[in-house]
């Protein structure tokens, strides 16, 4: 039937292109458990991109691809660290410049490389599963990065409350000071949950570059770091709820397209917005339930701490 491929091949559609939400909002969960605000993502993800699309491009291995991006990632998280961990400086502001430099640095490292093609990372064909009908496509068509999101998913959801691991990162989030007056260094665990933040932000970014449009373009990451940071309020900071919420903006990104496609009255630029105005409505009405968002954010959000105080 026609129309049931058309609603699969949607849904392939919207897992995809909510997969770098995906790793972006991961990382900055774990980021902001740690009780650290990081805005650079949209800037991490572009130097992961860029970085990646390159390593792509010299060495035809999507492994050092994938970890060169990851690296860049980083770095860019370790250069946010040092001046809001170390030096002290304001978070949203530091956040803010991290985007701003992101975005200028990958633009100028990948303008030699724009318009290069790539072969980008090809979806796993399993034998007779991925020839299924509806289930194939569904659940055995997807690339290896998508099956390593979910497998993400699991790991995130795991540390944070199964493991001996996630209940000291959550207590520092909650009171770096008791947690730094029963012997736990608030520093070194923010700095580690702010590189995770890095590395999930770089490999959002690899994503794009390699197999969501396999090509390097200038700002490619068109907004989707400041989805993701939204989606973590969205999810009230669960694991479970930031996947639910990446597929669910990626559904609306494909609506706008599908939309498109289907000649409806609407302008295209309108359509393309859809993901943005959906994020702003999210926003204004959990901002209406304050005492809910109180209740679920880390207490020590964004504060800084000073072991030699």
């Amino acid at each position: 039937m026609p129309e049931l491929e058309q609603v699969v091949a949607i849904l392939v559609s919207t897992v995809r292109a909510g997969t770098p939400l995906v790793f972006a909002a991961l990382g900055e969960l774990i980021t902001e458990k740690s009780g650290v605000l990081n805005l650079g993502i949209e800037g991490m993800m572009l130097v992961g991109a860029v970085t990646g699309f390159i390593a792509m491009v010299l060495t035809g291995s999507p492994i050092l691809a994938i970890a060169a991006a990851m690296a860049a990632g980083m770095l860019m998280a370790l250069i946010f660290g040092v001046l809001t961990l170390t030096l002290f400086t304001n978070q949203v502001a530091t956040g803010l410049a991290l985007t701003i430099f992101g975005i200028g640095l990958s633009a100028f490292v990948g303008l030699a490389y724009v318009g290069t093609p790539i072969k980008g990372l090809q979806p796993v064909d399993i034998p007779a599963l991925s020839e299924l009908p509806i289930v194939g496509p569904l659940l055995f068509g997807y690339d290896p990065m998508i099956y390593g999101s979910l497998v993400m998913f699991g790991l995130v959801a795991w540390f944070l409350y199964r493991s001996h691991a996630g209940l000291i990162l959550r207590a520092v989030g909650e009171s770096h000071d008791a947690a730094h007056a029963i012997g736990y260094s608030v520093v070194k665990i923010r700095y580690l949950a702010v590189l995770f933040g890095g590395a999930m932000s770089g490999l959002a970014g690899a994503y794009l570059s390699l197999v969501y449009t396999p090509q390097w373009a200038e700002n490619m990451t068109a907004g989707r770091g400041w989805i993701a940071l939204a989606l973590v309020v969205f999810a009230t900071w669960r694991p479970a709820r930031v996947l639910a919420g990446a597929y669910l903006f990626g559904g609306i990104t494909i609506l706008g397209l599908d939309l498109q496609a289907r000649g409806i009255g609407f302008s295209s630029h309108l359509l393309a917005t859809l993901p943005y105005l959906a994020t702003v409505l999210v926003l204004v009405l959990m901002s209406r339930d304050a005492a809910k968002i109180r209740l679920n954010a880390p207490a020590s959000l964004g504060r800084p701490f000073d072991p030699y105080r």
